[in-house]
């Protein structure tokens, strides 16, 4: 597995050039792809020179965010669908093949097996043309009891039933894995010990806030890696080294006294705090 950096992620404003530098600097291995940005460039730059861009970095490309609004009304998400062939043909020339986007806990329109097909039939139609170009998609289970709590209908909110719903839609389909929502659903290190690295898309690290019980725990309050140690991120990452997980990992603390750093420092700081996980987990820099 390779450390991935994704400044937005951190509160930082950052254009792929500089994304770049900052991981080169700062001793990440990849970046995650900001797949707007990248279109754009394309388009004004041309695609052979973003090519050379992204393969002069020697860094891996981690996840892009997946460009269709799902969640929205069926024609939102059939004109979505429509652009899709085009971003994911452009993630294939560049190497980018994983992708991912994240499932509400809950909602208030309809029933738990109302959403269960509603989202098989839309995920397996993004699912298609992604396989057709490569792509795995990841699905982010949200864990906070704190936020399901707040809808009508709850839906999927553990890895394992989210898995098993992934396995549903399609081949290519996997999780997104965020140590916040694995501890905030009340996931175990032998729930993970039981994934394979097929099962896994990308992942996604952080803290939470000490003093602050699991089930009243806030998904946009959060901490760097290690900052508390109410998160047993050493015992997570070396499970997911043990199991043979070689994708991405970022940093996602949501964490407002990151975002008031000026950008460097707040880069510098989850490098050092993703070095620190590192080292407590036993694994080679």
């Amino acid at each position: 597995m390779f450390k991935s950096l994704n400044p937005g992620a951190l509160g930082v404003r950052a254009s792929l050039p500089d994304t770049i530098t900052y991981a080169i600097e700062y001793g990440f291995g990849g970046i995650d792809v900001p797949m707007g940005e990248v279109t754009r460039l394309v388009e004004s730059d041309g695609i052979d020179n973003i090519a050379a861009l992204l393969d002069n970095s020697g860094l891996q490309l981690g996840p892009w965010g997946l460009t269709v609004d799902w969640r929205k009304d069926e024609d939102v998400f059939q004109k979505g669908l429509s652009e899709l062939p085009r971003i994911a043909a452009l993630a294939q020339r560049f190497g980018a093949f994983r992708v991912t986007t994240w499932v509400p806990s809950g909602q208030d329109e309809r029933t738990k097996e109302e959403q269960h097909d509603l989202l098989l039939r839309r995920f397996r139609a993004i699912a298609r043309i992604l396989a057709d170009h490569g792509c795995k998609l990841g699905l982010e289970f949200i864990g906070p009891k704190t936020l399901r709590d707040r809808f009508k209908y709850p839906f999927i909110y553990t890895a394992p039933d989210m898995l098993s719903f992934a396995r549903e839609i399609g081949h290519n389909v996997g999780l997104l894995h965020d140590c916040w929502h694995w501890y905030t659903s009340g996931g175990t290190l032998s729930e993970l010990r039981a994934l394979i690295n097929d099962d896994i898309v990308a992942v996604h690290v952080n803290d939470a806030p000490a003093g602050v019980a699991r089930d009243e725990q806030v998904d946009n309050v959060r901490l760097l890696p290690m900052e508390s140690g109410v998160i047993d991120l050493p015992n997570y990452l070396r499970t997911l080294h043990t199991i043979r997980y070689t994708g991405p990992v970022t940093v996602e603390p949501f964490s407002a006294r990151l975002r008031s750093l000026p950008p460097e420092q707040a880069i510098a700081e989850t490098a050092a705090a993703l070095d620190k996980a590192w080292k407590a987990a036993g694994l080679s820099r």
